[in-house]
């Protein structure tokens, strides 16, 4: 079990069409947004539950999540030790929502760039798929109070990472999403070692590779009014470089499997 996860009470996880849903949604420093996402995620889909995932905020976000909880039993709050990163945050909320019954574990985000009315629009995707993504890059989606220069940095990031590992996926970046426990559970989630945009793209790509059906619905993401973003420099730069070297073992296996296939078994010798 996740570190000083508060207990889940004695009652059944609410259930939906495709079972019990747990909203995990990390936070640092937020404060000004967790009374609002909690509230608004409970109002879209009142079934579900939420777990806030807080990396021992210095703000008092954790605090204020407690107090929430105290009198909503849908609600739940994990205490993490310090600031681990988003992917780190979303693993111990996986872990968690697994061993507690939950079948359906949804990805948002705190500030409400990831608006819960829309988050019945992934779970009625999820009745024909494994994960569902949130996509701000295909027909119908959009981003609002964005400058040009961070769009044309995400499309551009979405858009090598479709050259680097050759999948189909408009925006693998996003970390709007649903997922069956039994995909996670297929994910090999033990060895994930990234965050971030690294993170999303990880699990998204690992999803494909284990044969699971990845589908996308368009979002309208929305940048946050209160708070600081967490993105930095850092993030973005590990995600390229990480999607980087797994696109060049992706493409150099590839070859190694051209060439084994060209050579083939030796004339007049029957293959085994």
């Amino acid at each position: 079990m996740p570190p000083t996860a508060q207990p889940q009470t004695e009652e059944e996880p609410a259930a939906s069409a495709q079972g019990p849903i747990l909203v995990i949604i990390p936070t640092y420093n937020e404060s000004e947004n967790i009374a609002r996402i909690i509230s608004r995620t409970r109002s879209a889909v009142p079934d579900a539950h939420v777990l806030i995932a807080d990396d021992n905020s210095p703000d008092g976000t954790g605090k204020l999540a407690d107090e929430i909880a105290s009198n909503d039993d849908h609600v739940h709050v994990m205490h993490r030790l310090g600031k681990e990163g988003l992917g780190a945050a979303y693993l111990a909320g996986f872990e968690w929502g697994l061993n507690a019954g939950y079948d359906v574990l949804v990805e948002m985000d705190a500030d409400g760039s990831h608006q819960p009315e829309q988050l019945q629009l992934l779970l009625a995707a999820l009745g024909d798929a494994d994960l569902v993504l949130g996509s701000r890059w295909v027909k119908g989606g959009e981003v609002v109070n964005w400058p040009k220069s961070r769009e044309v940095l995400s499309r551009a990031g979405n858009l090598w990472t479709r050259i680097a590992l050759g999948i189909p996926l408009r925006d693998a970046t996003g970390g709007y999403r649903a997922f069956r426990g039994e995909t996670l559970l297929g994910l090999g989630l033990d060895n994930v070692a990234s965050a971030g945009y690294c993170f999303q793209v990880d699990l998204a790509w690992r999803a494909l590779k284990a044969g699971f059906r990845v589908v996308e619905v368009p979002i309208t993401f929305i940048e946050r009014e209160y708070g600081d973003s967490k993105m930095s420099q850092r993030i973005v730069a590990e995600a390229l470089v990480r999607t980087t070297l797994w696109g060049v073992a992706h493409r150099a296996k590839q070859l190694r499997a051209l060439a084994t296939n060209r050579k083939g078994p030796h004339r007049g010798v029957a293959a085994s």
